[in-house]
């Protein structure tokens, strides 16, 4: 189910490792990685949930929110990553970042893991809406954040 009108797309970045990582932390990584992608994509998942909204229900801004998960990222990457992208005008586009770790993650149960990916993308909405307001962007950020409530349940 995807096509350009889908207002929210998904990124998952693999956990990434030092030069002199061990197997076992190649492995352990690897892992984590693909499992986290299962959550993500594939059927009755959080992407497809998403891709069930579509951006021309919203208004003209705002084309597609890229959800970009960051599994056990560096301290450096998560050193560079902001709350929220800065609104890209020419592509109507936004990246949002989300970083998955052990404690908010890895370590909890499937229902919690899901929870905690919902409650995430929809806190994140609320940092979207303050852009949409900010740059007076022709985005029904109410009617959206309805919307993914409702798919969510």
């Amino acid at each position: 189910m995807t096509n350009d009108k889908n207002i929210f797309g998904c990124f998952v970045s693999y956990p990434s490792l030092m030069y002199d990582a061990t197997e076992d932390q190649k492995s352990t990584a690897k892992h984590q990685g693909d499992l986290f992608h299962t959550y993500i994509y594939g059927d009755n998942r959080i992407c497809n949930t998403l891709k069930t909204l579509n951006s021309e229900d919203y208004g003209k801004d705002l084309k597609l929110a890229l959800f970009q998960f960051y599994v056990n990222p560096m301290k450096y990457e998560v050193d560079m990553l902001k709350e929220i992208e800065s609104y890209r005008k020419n592509e109507k586009s936004i990246g949002i970042p989300i970083i998955i770790t052990d404690e908010n993650f890895f370590s909890k149960s499937e229902e919690g893991r899901f929870n905690y990916l919902k409650q995430t993308i929809l806190q994140k909405i609320d940092l979207l809406k303050e852009v949409v307001k900010k740059k007076k962007l022709d985005t029904n950020m109410e009617l959206l954040k309805s919307d993914l409530n409702k798919v969510f349940q």
